[in-house]
């Protein structure tokens, strides 16, 4: 079974890290947790750390991971990322001391919910800025807030936005003066302020130097946090540590075979295959224990330079290794070695997802 190796204490660095770069312009910041599927072990690792419990909250776009966060530490405060189902409000009521909002008929319903629970939930009305997923449109949103800042069980402590995640739009300073405007506006209507703007992410970190507005001070925060890059570039962001995660596979089979498959070629019943080269060359190819079900090879990246990915199938990969020979014609890798790679947060998310994924935490 291939493996996963988690360094707890890289992560918490990376906190720490961003929470230096934050302090300073007075900005809180949500760790936001979906990557780790809720993995028991990981979480209570990771709560136990002064870093974590002094964070704004935790948040997560699964119910269940929140349940198992306050499980482990009631004491934190939690979010909900996505906009709740009319469904699930009882769960949201529960586990999330706040959650993202976009539906007048949900909040309504968060409210009734709230009552039946004896508490007040907090929300943050997400709008929408041109990455045309979740949002309130500006025009109504005036009238949106009127209908929600008086409910007896709700709290608005926040609008935001999010950016970068469907169509990729960037947060940049104009947006975010966008979002800084209509905090102004929705204050100077209602005369009532509001607490936190939420328009920041690991996509943002870039911009907090000198190119937010000053009044941008929440940000919802993961990828750079774990992994320590950027989403924009995909690259590490200053100096972040980016090997708190280690996946490792085995090898299964080691071949000496050619370089073109042999018959009539078709389309693949499950899987996704490189180019096929021109000429027939023969290489030495190591067949891995781990497929498309376990995540998407195209995500990880090989720690040699000399291994590059031939193909995937439904639980099996194939990796060509070259000449894979010493110098006195001895194999470098062999069946029963393993292969190292350097998973990306997608590879990471999806492997802690998989229960076919052994997980090692230091």
């Amino acid at each position: 079974m291939s493996k996963l190796i988690v360094d707890t204490k890289k992560i918490i660095e990376n906190i720490e890290k961003i929470d230096q770069i934050l302090k300073p312009k007075e900005i809180e910041w949500t760790l936001v947790t979906k990557l780790l599927s809720g993995h028991q072990e990981i979480l209570e690792k990771l709560l136990q750390y002064p870093a974590v419990k002094k964070l704004h909250s935790l948040g997560d776009s699964r119910l269940s991971n929140l349940k198992r966060i306050k499980e482990i530490n009631p004491k934190l405060s939690t979010l909900y990322i996505k906009p709740p189902s009319l469904r699930d409000v009882p769960k949201v009521i529960k586990y999330a001391d706040i959650s993202l909002n976009t539906s007048l008929s949900t909040i309504k319903a968060l409210n009734q919910e709230a009552q039946k629970q004896n508490k007040i939930h907090r929300i943050i009305i997400m709008l929408e800025l041109g990455e045309l997923r979740e949002g309130v449109l500006g025009k109504n949103l005036i009238n949106f807030y009127q209908q929600t800042f008086n409910l007896s069980h709700i709290k608005i402590i926040g609008i935001g936005a999010n950016l970068g995640c469907m169509y990729g739009i960037q947060p940049t300073r104009d947006k975010m003066i966008q979002l800084s405007l209509y905090k102004q506006l929705l204050e100077a209507k209602f005369n009532k302020k509001i607490k936190y703007i939420s328009g920041g992410s690991s996509i943002t970190l870039p911009l907090v130097k000198r190119k937010i507005p000053n009044n941008i001070n929440h940000f919802r925060i993961g990828e750079s946090a774990f992994v320590g890059t950027n989403p924009l570039t995909g690259k590490k962001f200053k100096n972040l540590n980016i090997s708190a995660f280690k996946y490792q596979a085995n090898i299964i089979e080691m071949k000496k075979k050619d370089s073109r498959p042999q018959g009539q070629i078709s389309q693949a019943s499950v899987g996704h295959t490189s180019k096929i080269k021109k000429e027939n060359i023969q290489t030495y190819r190591a067949i891995l224990d781990f497929g498309l079900l376990d995540v998407d090879a195209q995500e990880l990246q090989p720690a040699e330079k000399n291994i590059s990915l031939v193909g995937t199938t439904s639980d099996m990969s194939v990796y060509d290794l070259g000449h894979n020979l010493t110098k006195d014609e001895r194999l470098k890798k062999k069946v029963g070695n393993n292969i190292k790679f350097k998973p990306s947060y997608m590879a990471v998310a999806k492997l802690l997802h998989s229960r076919y994924t052994r997980v090692e935490i230091k």
